[in-house]
């Protein structure tokens, strides 16, 4: 942590045998006898370090310390060293951040016959997104804003350079400082201040961005408006712990409710409302580049508890509910939906609006429509705000279905599914229950208890392979697995040092659970690739994530998470998609001074260490928490600080 006065823990610890002690030999047979001995024992390690030596001959020498033999001393790191001279490295890596507004450009690297280099990328790819590129975007159909979904660079296209920060780039500010204000030179929009200055969005403030928590739908700000949903649904027991904003501009209801205990996943596209959703990355808040269009949103079924929309402009009750029937998908059984702005209230705002009363009737009963044929109960409507209810089941759905069949209900299907899946207007069925009182899947505990509890979906044995002794075992081990990284990097442990994490390969979320007490959070990514999708596993213990290929770029800016953790990430990966192309997604999306985790087999984080050597990180390869005898290990490193040139130098 900047400024920080306390000593860093160290980052291995050398420990070594005692020498045996000197005993006299009483004769020349015994000595010679202990020479021979002496010899034997010689020529055993020499033929040891040979055959070391000869196992790594691909690689940057490796000191190696899960050997058996006792001819070499134990030690609590894998230190990488020149082949020709294994030493043990009493260096520590720096967790701590030290750039400010006026660091330099820095970031050059001497070059390595046996590392490739990778050279900083143009200015230009400052804030270069490679799935949600806008240029990219204007080949694809603007019907439904197929256009901004994500359209991914072909292999042949993929940069293999380092995205550059801005010029003058220096640490966010702590949360929840954070919150309210961001660095102008970290994110340099002025867009929004001025489009939507009436609405209080975003001020302008010298070298800094100030949030007032203001919104067109809560000029009162965001935390009045919360307080006012607050009157209508219980916000405070615990039954209501995820959320999703669609349409989020700068993501101010997702922060407001982090104070309330409720975690929110903030989604908007990359459009002419300029870096809103970087805004909402940098000003600490969960947030994804996404869009409602022709593709399943990427989180699986029943995922949330509430899903907002506050004039986001969708469509609702277009394309036959399209859109409406997506979010049933993710929510919950029992779950809310909230509706503020047009046409909730046109009777009163209509002239505001610069609609015809005519238009905003049809529309609001357009939505109504559709909200009926979903089996959902309109539970309130005051003022502005509409909130819908879905049921806890489809018993009586399912009877009142017999007349009006649209839209159908779907046909066997997995509803977890949704990377790369298009959206079906069909009716998502619930699991089945055996009376009116049950809920569709099982009912969840309150916040907090629901984080360590067994998920339904794992005690109803709908998760393949995964049972409660699993999900026993793999809370017992993540939270030893933490405890030892907060060893390793005394930083992690320390509030203010890191914001955004991202978990790369999440399983059942035991990396977040053990840091819920942090002022952190975590978005966990379950890959398409991993063998058993548990992203609603995930959501069931009150946790946020999505899915991701690493073969791909993530719907994100730059610079947006503070940690990266990878759990057998390039296992799972070796002969899908090339190493260097996830690192560099690695080191696009990660902050100047980050700090990345790495797991998983020693010969491939050898590979890994020789590829961040390239970036510029500063890495160490570091022992299981396990011992050294295990061939799993760790690699901590962290992002060096660079930024582009100054125009004036460039």
């Amino acid at each position: 942590m900047a400024g920080s006065n306390q000593t860093p823990t160290p980052y291995y610890t050398p420990t070594s045998k005692p020498s045996p002690p000197n005993y006299p030999f009483s004769s020349w047979k015994k000595l010679n006898l202990y020479y021979s001995l002496a010899a034997i024992t010689f020529l055993c390690c020499a033929c040891y370090y040979a055959g070391q030596l000869q196992h790594t001959t691909t690689n940057v020498g490796l000191h190696l310390s899960n050997t058996a033999s006792t001819c070499f001393s134990s030690q609590n790191t894998t230190s990488p060293v020149s082949s020709s001279s294994p030493v043990s490295s009493s260096s520590q890596l720096d967790f701590t951040t030290h750039h400010s507004a006026g660091d330099g450009a820095g970031g050059a690297v001497v070059p390595d016959d046996t590392v490739k280099i990778y050279p900083p990328c143009d200015v230009k790819y400052s804030e270069y997104t490679p799935c949600e590129d806008p240029t990219r975007s204007l080949k694809y159909n603007r019907d439904r804003l197929i256009y901004r979904e994500r359209h991914c660079p072909e292999k042949s296209e993929f940069l293999k350079c380092r995205i550059p920060a801005p010029y003058g780039y220096k640490n966010p500010f702590k949360w929840p400082m954070s919150r309210d204000l961001a660095w102008y030179a970290n994110v340099p929009h002025k867009e929004l201040t001025v489009e939507k200055a009436v609405q209080n969005w975003i001020r302008f403030e010298g070298d800094r961005f100030r949030f007032p928590g203001g919104g067109t739908m809560f000029p009162n700000g965001a935390d009045a408006y919360i307080d006012d949903i607050g009157k209508l649904i219980n916000l405070k027991d615990g039954s209501i712990r995820t959320a999703i904003d669609t349409g989020c501009g700068v993501a101010s209801w997702g922060a407001y409710l982090l104070s309330r205990n409720i975690l929110a996943i903030s989604f908007a596209p990359r459009d002419t409302h300029e870096a809103q959703v970087q805004f909402a990355l940098e000003r600490g808040v969960p947030a994804l580049i996404g869009v409602i269009a022709s593709k399943r949103l990427p989180y699986p079924s029943r995922a949330f508890d509430m899903a907002h929309c506050s004039r986001c402009l969708i469509p609702w009750g277009e394309y036959d509910g399209t859109y409406l029937i997506e979010v049933d998908r993710v929510l919950r059984p029992g779950g809310y939906w909230i509706l503020s702005g047009p046409p909730i209230h046109w009777r009163k705002y209509w002239k505001g609006w610069e609609r015809t009363k005519q238009d905003l009737n049809a529309e609001q009963t357009k939505i109504e429509k559709v909200a009926r044929s979903l089996c959902w109960k309109k539970f309130v409507e005051k003022d502005d705000i509409a909130i819908w209810q879905k049921p806890y089941n489809h018993l009586q759905c399912k009877e009142l279905r017999k007349a009006s069949k649209n839209p159908p209900m779907c046909p066997a299907q997995d509803p977890d599914k949704a990377w790369y899946t298009d959206i079906e207007t069909c009716l998502t069925s619930l699991p089945e229950v055996s009376s009116e009182e049950k809920v569709a899947g099982g009912q969840l505990e309150k916040w907090p208890k629901r984080l360590h509890a067994i998920p339904p979906r794992i005690s109803r044995g709908t998760v393949n392979g995964v049972t409660s002794d699993t999900f026993n075992e793999d809370s017992q081990l993540w939270k030893r697995r933490v405890s030892y990284y907060k060893t390793v990097n005394n930083q992690l442990g320390q509030p203010g040092r890191y914001r955004n994490l991202l978990d790369m390969n999440a399983y059942l979320g035991g990396f977040a659970a053990n840091l819920v007490d942090d002022p952190v959070w975590v978005m966990n990514i379950v890959p398409p690739e991993a063998k058993v999708n548990t992203l609603g596993i995930i959501y069931e213990r009150g946790l946020i994530g999505t899915y991701q290929s690493w073969c791909e770029a993530m719907s994100t800016y730059p610079r947006t998470y503070d940690l990266i953790h990878a759990d057998s990430v390039f296992t799972l990966y070796k002969d899908r998609c090339e190493m260097e192309d996830i690192l560099l997604e690695m080191d696009r999306i990660l902050r100047p001074e980050g700090s990345v985790i790495i797991r998983d087999d020693v010969d491939t984080l050898i590979k890994v260490k020789r590829i961040t050597d390239g970036l510029n990180w500063d890495s160490q390869i570091v022992d299981h928490e396990d011992g050294p005898l295990e061939r799993e290990k760790l690699l901590f490193a962290v992002k060096s600080y660079w930024t582009a040139p100054s125009i004036q130098e460039s």
